[in-house]
């Protein structure tokens, strides 16, 4: 078994869709990104891919190629979980903490939780997602970014 731990911060702008664990959440702003900037998923791919000892999301999905412009981060995140399967590797579990002052996440707990759980292949007790405010400090504090941190465990899968 192996852990794995995962963060991302993106900045909230105007004329963007709010993306959280794949799920679009209703907010007068987004997250600015190359691709669609779900910080729920990205920090969750790093997660796996370090519990793996593969790198990180932007070794394999640089912003620097265009290939990756406005992907859908649940398309990124389920070619980490294909990755680390081809390399006999399983998610166990994941936790993840939503950092944002706004919107009020726990309507869409539930939501993020069960998209995940489907992405990573877990049941959804499996899946943890915890919200928290900035308390009003830093830029997550003042409404300026949304971050979010992700734990996963790992291990082999059984060979027959």
């Amino acid at each position: 078994m192996r852990v794995g731990l995962g963060h991302d911060t993106h900045r909230l702008v105007e004329g963007r869709p709010l993306i959280l664990g794949g799920v679009e959440i209703e907010h007068p702003r987004g997250l600015a990104g190359h691709s669609d900037a779900d910080v729920v998923c990205h920090a969750v791919a790093d997660a796996l891919l370090g519990a793996a000892g593969l790198g990180d999301i932007g070794e394999h999905y640089p912003d620097t190629d265009l290939k990756w412009r406005g992907l859908d981060s649940t398309i990124l995140l389920q070619e980490v979980v294909d990755q680390l399967r081809r390399g006999e590797w399983r998610p166990v579990n994941c936790d993840v903490i939503v950092h944002a002052q706004e919107p009020k996440l726990g309507p869409h707990k539930a939501a993020i939780r069960a998209r995940l759980s489907g992405l990573l292949g877990l049941p959804e007790d499996a899946v943890n997602v915890k919200a928290k405010t900035g308390e009003h400090v830093g830029p997550v504090g003042r409404g300026e970014a949304i971050c979010c941190h992700a734990a996963v465990l790992i291990e082999k899968a059984a060979t027959a």
